[in-house]
Protein backbone atom coordinates (compact mmCIF):
# COMPACT_ATOMS: atom_id res chain seq x y z
CA UNK A 1 0.00 0.00 0.00
CA UNK A 2 1.12 3.55 -0.70
CA UNK A 3 1.48 5.92 2.26
CA UNK A 4 -0.87 8.87 2.57
CA UNK A 5 0.55 12.37 2.45
CA UNK A 6 -0.90 15.56 3.82
CA UNK A 7 -3.11 17.31 1.25
CA UNK A 8 -1.55 20.71 2.00
CA UNK A 9 1.90 19.22 1.46
CA UNK A 10 0.85 17.67 -1.85
CA UNK A 11 -0.61 20.97 -3.04
CA UNK A 12 2.70 22.79 -2.53
CA UNK A 13 3.91 21.08 -5.71
CA UNK A 14 0.58 21.52 -7.54
CA UNK A 15 -0.40 25.20 -7.72
CA UNK A 16 -3.31 24.59 -10.12
CA UNK A 17 -4.98 22.04 -7.85
CA UNK A 18 -7.17 22.57 -4.78
CA UNK A 19 -8.15 20.55 -1.76
CA UNK A 20 -11.48 18.96 -2.58
CA UNK A 21 -14.36 20.05 -0.37
CA UNK A 22 -15.80 16.53 -0.17
CA UNK A 23 -15.87 14.16 2.76
CA UNK A 24 -12.49 12.53 2.13
CA UNK A 25 -8.94 13.73 1.52
CA UNK A 26 -8.60 14.48 -2.19
CA UNK A 27 -7.35 17.07 -4.65
CA UNK A 28 -9.29 18.47 -7.59
CA UNK A 29 -8.95 20.62 -10.65
CA UNK A 30 -11.38 22.08 -13.17
CA UNK A 31 -10.29 22.43 -16.79
CA UNK A 32 -11.86 24.20 -19.77
CA UNK A 33 -10.98 23.34 -23.36
CA UNK A 34 -11.84 24.91 -26.70
CA UNK A 35 -14.57 22.37 -27.41
CA UNK A 36 -15.79 18.84 -26.73
CA UNK A 37 -13.23 17.23 -29.04
CA UNK A 38 -10.32 18.84 -27.20
CA UNK A 39 -11.78 17.83 -23.82
CA UNK A 40 -12.36 14.27 -24.98
CA UNK A 41 -8.87 14.07 -26.50
CA UNK A 42 -7.42 15.19 -23.18
CA UNK A 43 -9.46 12.59 -21.30
CA UNK A 44 -8.27 9.89 -23.71
CA UNK A 45 -4.65 10.84 -23.12
CA UNK A 46 -5.13 10.74 -19.35
CA UNK A 47 -7.09 7.47 -19.53
CA UNK A 48 -4.23 5.75 -21.36
CA UNK A 49 -1.75 6.90 -18.71
CA UNK A 50 -4.11 5.97 -15.87
CA UNK A 51 -4.51 2.45 -17.21
CA UNK A 52 -0.75 2.09 -17.62
CA UNK A 53 -0.02 3.10 -14.01
CA UNK A 54 -3.23 1.55 -12.61
CA UNK A 55 -4.34 4.77 -10.96
CA UNK A 56 -7.60 6.21 -12.24
CA UNK A 57 -9.12 9.65 -11.69
CA UNK A 58 -12.68 10.36 -10.74
CA UNK A 59 -13.92 12.81 -13.33
CA UNK A 60 -16.82 14.23 -15.23
CA UNK A 61 -17.13 15.94 -18.59
CA UNK A 62 -19.74 18.37 -19.84
CA UNK A 63 -19.02 19.66 -23.34
CA UNK A 64 -15.68 21.51 -23.00
CA UNK A 65 -15.29 21.17 -19.20
CA UNK A 66 -13.52 18.40 -17.32
CA UNK A 67 -13.66 18.19 -13.52
CA UNK A 68 -11.07 15.87 -11.97
CA UNK A 69 -10.70 14.47 -8.47
CA UNK A 70 -7.68 12.45 -7.35
CA UNK A 71 -7.42 10.29 -4.26
CA UNK A 72 -5.94 6.87 -3.57
CA UNK A 73 -8.83 4.72 -2.42
CA UNK A 74 -6.83 1.92 -0.77
CA UNK A 75 -4.78 4.49 1.18
CA UNK A 76 -7.81 6.52 2.22
CA UNK A 77 -6.40 9.81 0.94
CA UNK A 78 -3.80 11.53 -1.19
CA UNK A 79 -0.55 9.74 -2.02
CA UNK A 80 2.43 10.19 -4.32
CA UNK A 81 0.36 8.38 -6.97
CA UNK A 82 -2.04 11.32 -6.97
CA UNK A 83 0.75 13.87 -7.15
CA UNK A 84 2.34 12.02 -10.08
CA UNK A 85 -1.01 11.76 -11.88
CA UNK A 86 -1.76 15.44 -11.24
CA UNK A 87 1.57 16.41 -12.79
CA UNK A 88 0.81 14.30 -15.85
CA UNK A 89 -2.65 15.86 -16.07
CA UNK A 90 -1.14 19.34 -15.88
CA UNK A 91 1.25 18.53 -18.75
CA UNK A 92 -1.53 16.98 -20.85
CA UNK A 93 -3.81 19.96 -20.17
CA UNK A 94 -1.18 22.39 -21.47
CA UNK A 95 -0.57 20.22 -24.53
CA UNK A 96 -4.30 20.11 -25.28
CA UNK A 97 -4.80 23.86 -24.81
CA UNK A 98 -6.73 23.93 -21.54
CA UNK A 99 -7.56 27.25 -19.94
Amino acid sequence: MTDRIDVAEALKALPLWREDAGDRPAISRKLVFADFNAAFGFMTRVALKADKVDHHPEWSNVYNRVDILLTTHDAGGVTDKDVDMARFIDEAAVAMGAK
